[in-house]
């Protein structure tokens, strides 16, 4: 459960693989860049937003409302 997993390339998790595919980012690779990014998915298992590592939970929390509707 707690063992290293690649997030990019042809060895990454299948996870990680899915949650980039749903929600690829903005910039020129949906490639995870850095550590602490973060992906929101709601309640029907839809990646809604992509996070980037500066982006605080506190800021992700500001989302949740939306989604608890």
């Amino acid at each position: 459960m707690f063992a290293k997993i690649d997030v990019n390339g042809d060895d990454a998790a299948d996870l990680y693989k899915w949650l980039k595919a749903q929600h690829p980012g903005d910039g020129d690779s949906p490639d995870i860049q850095w550590n602490f990014e973060k992906f929101l998915v709601n309640s029907d298992g839809e990646v809604v937003a992509r996070f980037a590592p500066g982006v605080t939970p506190e800021e992700v929390t500001e989302q949740l409302p939306n989604l608890l509707k």
